[in-house]
């Protein structure tokens, strides 16, 4: 019988294992929604999708958007809230989680790490703090940062330094704090000066209230939103076993354990992690829980990575997994006439049998500028197609037909709702 360890080895370490990011999730059916969702049928959509709709290229494609300008529109599973609806909301707060559940995220995401009493929270980071709270605001917890604030030497050109983490503050500590947009101003002399920072495509119109939650009230909250759940086990910042005897077993069995506690069921769960040992510890310790849970795919990212990740396929799915997420610009290329259509990546996930889910529409700014330079991150692969934002419906329409993606990773997910409303997903 395979142990987790055994199992971990029979893998192509140097092919598979590396840091991974964001993703998840299947569309089901509509009549498996979640009880509890109190009859949530409709959302509510606001105007961003029609405006890409309309600023779309004369096609078949935005005839069929428009024709369903009316509605009706529905939750969908392929409407995943990355983070919540970080477009404009501080991202991971309570705040967030119900603007993506508004606008039709059949799926939102907590990622999960721990404070300093080994208590679950939603952040992205174990380590962003500084930049996505208010921490350097409040004294007493900014001075127990792990790299106190220092000012920026414009002179020198010297950037502030400044790092504080979730395992620096006790669980009490941390539900003391206001999430903020994820910013920071790199030259500031100030504390209040580096909590700026902002990109000017998002805003802090709703940056006044942002309720920090930890792991356990998330599911409570998407339980009452009738979402499903796609907990992300970050990697950690600090040594592991931490504080001696906190193992990163320990540490990916207690976010499993917290589901079991609220009693949800494991089908409707797709725990992720940047890490493949996570996602096979699952397996085999968790079955039920590791059947969908999904391996975030950031290989591509490393020199040569992309064709390590094509070339080992085969041997992720034979260790058990059987979804993969990777970035979107990994499952999309350029053919001869200068059309989008589906990468070597993502044929080779398709041969090897593994669903695919990916990150993250809604999250690069101004389409217009995607062809830089530099070329902007998530549509790399296809710069030279992207020249407008109705291009993000475009890219949008090729990764859920011609790939066949489950799942699209949103900051915004009106825009991914009103694809998947639209198009019967």
């Amino acid at each position: 019988m395979y142990t987790f360890k055994t199992l971990l080895a029979t893998v192509s370490l140097g092919c598979i294992l590396g840091t991974i990011a964001c993703a998840a999730i299947a569309d089901d059916d509509a009549s498996d929604r979640r009880e509890g969702s109190h009859g949530r049928k409709t959302v509510q959509l606001g105007p961003r999708p029609f405006f890409l709709v309309n600023d779309m290229d004369e096609s078949p494609l935005k005839q069929k958007l428009q024709r369903c300008e009316n509605g009706p529109f529905r939750p969908s599973q392929f409407s995943i809230g990355h983070r919540g609806a970080p477009l404009q909301f501080p991202e991971h707060t309570k705040e967030a989680y119900e603007a993506g559940a508004r606008m039709g995220a059949g799926i939102l995401e907590c990622d999960v790490t721990f404070t300093q009493d080994r208590q679950l929270v939603c952040r992205h980071s174990q380590c962003d703090l500084h930049t996505t709270t208010n921490i350097l605001a409040i004294p007493e917890l900014a001075a127990k940062c792990s790299v106190p604030f220092t000012p920026a030497d414009p002179a020198s050109g010297t950037p502030a330094r400044v790092q504080c983490c979730t395992s620096d503050l006790t669980l009490t500590e941390f539900k003391r704090l206001r999430g903020k947009m994820d910013a920071f101003n790199p030259m500031a002399t100030t504390p209040a000066a580096y909590m700026g920072g902002t990109a000017s495509w998002r805003t802090d119109l709703y940056s006044a209230k942002g309720t920090l939650l930890t792991h356990a009230e998330s599911i409570q909250l998407f339980k009452r939103l009738g979402t499903k759940f796609t907990p992300e086990l970050k990697a950690p910042s600090v040594q592991m076993p931490f504080q001696g005897d906190y193992t990163q077993e320990k540490y990916a069995q207690q976010m499993i354990d917290d589901y079991k506690a609220a009693r949800i069921p494991a089908k409707d769960v797709f725990p992720q992690s940047f890490g493949l040992h996570d996602v096979l510890y699952w397996i085999l310790e968790e079955p039920q829980f590791g059947r969908q849970a999904v391996f975030l795919d950031e290989r591509v990212d490393a020199p040569g990575g992309y064709e390590q990740a094509i070339s080992s396929m085969n041997d992720v799915a034979a260790a058990g997994v059987n979804i993969i997420a990777p970035p979107m610009w990994a499952l999309l290329e350029l053919d001869r006439d200068g059309r989008i259509v589906p990468s070597r990546y993502a044929k080779a996930a398709k041969a090897a049998d593994l669903d695919i889910i990916t990150w993250t529409l809604e999250r690069s700014g101004l389409l217009r500028d995607a062809r830089g330079p530099p070329p902007t991150y998530y549509y790399q692969s296809i710069a030279p197609a992207i020249d407008n934002e109705g291009d993000m419906f475009t890219v949008l329409d090729v990764l859920a037909r011609k790939v066949g993606v489950l799942g699209v990773f949103s900051d915004w997910p009106a825009t991914t709702t009103y694809y998947a409303s639209c198009m019967g997903l």
